[in-house]
């Protein structure tokens, strides 16, 4: 995006006007409609001008390439911020890349919970297994229970390793000297890792429905093979997701690092916003699937909740960031 086209979009994000913009900046209207018309730029004295004025920086003012804009803060909010120094650097990092292996297994774990469930809600509907359908409810729902306590456990633990850098992701701070540098060293470095696991992990994914066709393919007469075929997709998907967490929690540690796309500063800005309507809309997710399951007591179809809402979240943050837009 080039010179005019931002000051054009910076100009009606204020609510001004060429006149009033050019009453700001001691110029005429001529000028400011020059500069939008790309016909012509302001001298260094007016840039800096202009860019104190809307609040961005010169570099993004100039240079094309930069398309998110990039704020100013003041010589006070600056002086308040929080440095964030080298040490402190590698011990988020550290921090982060030692819990991305339990926090990919912890998510491995909530995947596979209900398997057991479903294939005793199966077995049950089977005369021949002479499994009731209390006994399976019951052992289904013990299992469940147990891996996603032992998930949580080992999501909070590693929460509380992390914890005295929260505000990472949730304030604006600025870094001592070298620490960008090394942190953008390092990202690039892992960037092949990052970018094999994800491709192996929708690999997985998308392989991963394989085995339930394939059972519709052999016996789709059969509930428990069937059953049988949606746990090993699970587990394949699972394996998948693992890919994806560890790799998204190193990754992450980079961009909260360097305050980068969702870490960004103006996001950060949001981000009490989004938090709030993310919590409502899981929280009335879980309302919905157990209020159907103990309703219904069909839990072996109620986890479709789940993947509804997965799909619908991303539309929903959606929404949510096109009216902070506006």
């Amino acid at each position: 995006m080039i010179f005019a086209d931002k000051l054009i979009q910076l100009r009606k994000k204020n609510g001004w006007s060429q006149e009033e913009l050019a009453e700001q900046m001691d110029v005429t209207r001529q000028s400011v409609s020059k500069w939008e018309g790309a016909q012509s730029i302001p001298d260094y004295e007016k840039m800096i001008r202009l860019s104190n004025l809307l609040g961005v920086s010169i570099d993004y003012l100039l240079k094309d390439e930069i398309e998110e804009e990039e704020f100013l803060i003041s010589a006070k909010e600056e002086s308040s911020l929080r440095r964030v120094s080298m040490e402190e650097a590698n011990t988020f990092l550290s921090i982060k890349s030692a819990t991305s292996k339990p926090t990919a297994y912890a998510t491995f774990l909530c995947i596979l919970s209900p398997i057991c469930l479903f294939l005793g809600a199966a077995a049950s509907e089977m005369p021949e297994y002479h499994f009731s359908e209390q006994m399976a409810v019951g052992i289904g729902m013990t299992v469940l229970l147990i891996l996603v306590a032992t998930a949580v456990t080992i999501f909070i633990s590693n929460s509380n390793k992390a914890a005295s850098f929260d505000f990472l992701e949730k304030e604006v701070f600025e870094t001592e000297y070298g620490v960008s540098g090394m942190v953008k060293e390092r990202k690039e470095q892992y960037k092949n890792t990052h970018t094999k696991n994800n491709t192996v992990g929708s690999c997985l994914c998308i392989l991963s429905l394989i085995p339930l066709f394939a059972g519709t393919i052999i016996n789709d007469d059969n509930t428990l093979f069937l059953t049988a075929m949606l746990s090993v997709t699970l587990v394949i998907a699972g394996i998948g997701v693992t890919f994806f967490v560890r790799s998204g929690v190193i990754w992450s540690s980079f961009e909260q690092l360097l305050q980068e796309n969702d870490y960004s500063r103006e996001k950060k800005k949001k981000q009490p916003i989004v938090n709030a309507i993310s919590g409502i809309y899981w929280l009335v997710a879980t309302a919905i699937y157990l209020a159907y399951s103990f309703i219904t007591e069909d839990w072996g179809y109620s986890w479709i909740v789940w993947p509804v809402a997965g799909v619908l979240f991303p539309a929903v943050i959606g929404i949510i960031h096109l009216f902070n837009t506006k």
